[in-house]
């Protein structure tokens, strides 16, 4: 440890400096580059919360200060005292004219930083993820993330909702087994959650309106840039609720984020590279189609060459048709009322139409697909018994859902919105895998 030392001038953040204009303060981060003019270095320093240039002339610290920083190398640790200057050219507004140092550790040249400003390939940044989320980009998209799911919890903690955790570790799948984790469970066979849902029907029944924020694990073998095999999930689920006010209350909860980003997170979605005029024309009402209109939309889109193959009536919307039909929109489109063949068990029939699920998907545009799922979920005891055996599940691990229809059922109903899959439009990214900390997929456990 360098025994250069600073004042004690008052701590802060880079990303707060502006409120210390024309003040000496204290910064504790690590060097990020490192330029050098003559007989001026220019530092730029990060903190976690943004990056800032600093100035020292030759002739304004001492000799051990100025070789100090000279011979900094990036990742370096350390404290920083100067002076915050506004500068209308620097990134944030600010510049830090640079007293004095602490270096806490300087990062040997014979084993430099591995992630420079130089190109490099997607394995190796995967590889060495726990060093590329310190890269500005990274840190600004999981700010980006911690906001989204702030917003999220203030949205429904706000309209009268009740968090409720769901287990984890599970005795049956929502949806069938065949896309979910095996484990141990002493001498039982249990299941990586895929969904809270079942779990907070059950509460929802008890409290009227209900959320879970948790992770979910889905074991599908597949490779496309929307799937991860441990995500993220917000579930409401509401007492009494139909179809449309699941799809109001989507709504709601969407244009709610993204005018929270857009608030807060301005700066960070253009560090992203976002184009932040498309999310400025996302608010209510939302578009809302049919799956008839669906099917006809991609059918249309076939016949024109915009659609690789025909999309047939009875089938499920798979990723090209989801980011077909979002591509057609400015905003997030609401398609509703899919055949029930294609759909999880415990969604409720369209009385009018009893082939169709009273369900929804809600599609991001520019093509980003699904975000949103859900539906009406089903009230009577005996379809729900009947649907769970045409689906050849366990009936003995749903006897407690069952019991739900017996005591006291109601319409009721609710979604799950993927946090990863928000984020992805919201910042624009290409991949979801850069929406988490530390993605899981396919074939990347490490790190």
């Amino acid at each position: 440890m360098d025994s250069t030392t600073t004042t004690q001038a008052p701590i802060t953040t880079i990303a707060e400096v502006g409120r210390h204009e024309g003040e000496t303060v204290t910064l504790r981060g690590w060097l990020y580059n490192l330029r050098e003019s003559g007989k001026l270095l220019f530092p730029i320093f990060r903190d976690g919360s943004g990056l800032i240039q600093g100035v020292v002339a030759k002739n304004a610290v001492s000799p051990e200060i100025f070789d100090a920083v000279k011979g900094l190398t990036q990742e370096s640790s350390v404290i920083v005292g100067g002076k915050v200057r506004a500068d209308k050219r620097a990134p944030g507004g600010y510049e830090l004219d640079v007293g004095n140092v602490q270096v806490l550790q300087r990062v040997s040249e014979a084993d430099p930083y591995p992630i420079t400003p130089k190109e490099h390939g997607v394995d190796f940044l995967m590889e060495h993820r726990h060093l590329w989320l310190r890269s500005p980009r990274q840190a600004a998209i999981l700010r980006v993330r911690a906001e989204i799911i702030k917003a999220a919890r203030g949205f429904f903690d706000e309209r009268g909702f009740t968090l409720t955790d769901p287990p984890i570790l599970t005795p049956a799948a929502c949806e069938g087994t065949t896309t979910l984790f095996p484990v141990d469970y002493f001498e039982e066979q249990a299941y990586l959650t895929q969904s809270g849902q079942l779990y907070i029907e059950a509460t929802a029944m008890a409290l009227g309106k209900v959320y879970s924020f948790g992770p979910t694990f889905r074991a599908e073998k597949s490779k496309t840039r929307r799937h991860l095999t441990e995500f993220w999930m917000v579930e409401p689920e509401v007492a009494y609720a139909t179809l449309d006010d699941l799809m109001d209350l989507a709504e709601g909860l969407i244009s709610f984020l993204v005018k929270r980003c857009l608030e807060r997170r301005r700066a960070d979605l253009e560090i992203i590279g976002r184009d932040v005029s498309k999310l400025e024309k996302i608010a209510p009402p939302f578009p809302r189609i049919t799956y008839d209109d669906a099917v006809k939309m991609l059918q249309e889109g076939h016949a024109k060459g915009a659609v690789e193959n025909r999309f047939e009536w009875g089938g499920d919307l798979g990723s090209p048709d989801e980011t077909y039909l979002s591509s057609q929109f400015e905003k997030p489109v609401m398609v509703h009322r899919y055949p029930a063949t294609v759909k999880a068990f415990y969604m409720e029939p369209d009385p009018r139409r009893p082939e169709l699920a009273l369900c929804v998907d809600v599609l991001a545009p520019e093509g980003y697909g699904e975000i949103i799922g859900g539906s009406q979920r089903m009230a009577s005891y005996d379809l729900l018994v009947k649907r769970i055996r045409e689906h050849n599940l366990p009936e003995s691990a749903f006897k407690w859902y069952l019991d739900l229809r017996k005591y006291g059922s109601v319409p009721h109903g609710g979604f799950g919105m993927g946090i990863e899959r928000a984020v992805a439009w919201i910042c624009g990214l290409e991949h979801v895998r850069e929406t988490i900390p530390f993605p899981r997929m396919l074939h990347r456990l490490y790190p």
